[in-house]
């Protein structure tokens, strides 16, 4: 029996990693029905699971979980160590928390890209989970772990993707990362960061000590104007020769 379990699991998990890129570690979200039903079936989770599904696992929870298990009192004590001892995801709560069920249902949004499993014993949990495609849905039954098989939706959106009327979440991030490789596409981390303008140091030029200005040595043309020549009067030469006649005569 334990045989046809794992075949079925293989056969499953073969089929979500093919046409959605489900890899190792399978991160399993875990709600506070599923550890209440690992409790009481005393399983052991982090030993049985990775045995399941053959690879490893990583448990996971969410605040909104752990603050629905904290509210119930005593009776969910046992399920509420187990999530506390589960790996703690952001989800989009952080103000106002909300029901167990309605987080979970938050985080496999947009295509889930995270590859998240959904682990829950709740019955309206897990028929909205099966009309999301490319989420694995996982429960305790008869205190033993099972993988549901893929849902109607998730069947339809597979052959809808190999008739080329849709593109899976899978390949469109293939195709973004071939772009990036190519260059073709700018990296978003590369993108949002702004560059920053290098702070250079002084320049060496405007450093330096200014010259005086040489000297002039030759007197300017300015002064030369200044100075007042002498002038050299000429007497009239029929004054000095009537004086000079003057002197003979007398003589």
């Amino acid at each position: 029996m334990k045989i046809t379990r794992q075949k079925h699991a293989k056969k499953h998990l073969g089929f979500f990693r093919n046409n959605f890129g489900v890899r190792e570690p399978y991160q399993i979200l875990l709600d506070g029905t599923f550890c209440q039903a690992a409790l009481r079936g005393r399983i052991q989770l982090r030993e049985q699971l990775p045995r399941y599904l053959m690879g490893e696992t990583q448990l996971c929870t969410t605040r909104c979980v752990l603050k629905e298990l904290e509210t119930l009192g005593k009776d969910l004590y046992g399920a509420k160590l187990i999530a506390q001892k589960s790996q703690v995801r952001n989800c989009p709560h952080f103000k106002n928390s909300v029901s167990g069920s309605e987080c979970l249902l938050s985080m496999v949004e947009e295509g889930n890209p995270h590859h998240y499993f959904v682990a829950t014993q709740d019955q309206n949990l897990s028929v909205k989970v099966k009309k999301k495609p490319g989420v694995p849905l996982m429960f305790i039954i008869q205190n033993t772990i099972v993988l549901d098989k893929p849902s109607v939706k998730t069947i339809a959106f597979v052959k809808a993707v190999e008739s080329g009327q849709l593109v899976s979440v899978h390949e469109k991030q293939s195709i973004k990362q071939l772009k990036e490789e190519q260059g073709l596409v700018k990296n978003p981390e590369q993108r949002g960061r702004k560059k920053r303008k290098k702070i250079s140091g002084p320049n060496p030029l405007s450093c330096l000590k200014k010259k005086k200005k040489a000297q002039d040595t030759k007197p300017s043309s300015t002064s030369d104007k200044k100075r007042k020549r002498k002038r050299i009067r000429n007497r009239p030469t029929s004054k000095v020769l009537s004086e000079g006649s003057g002197c003979a005569s007398s003589s």
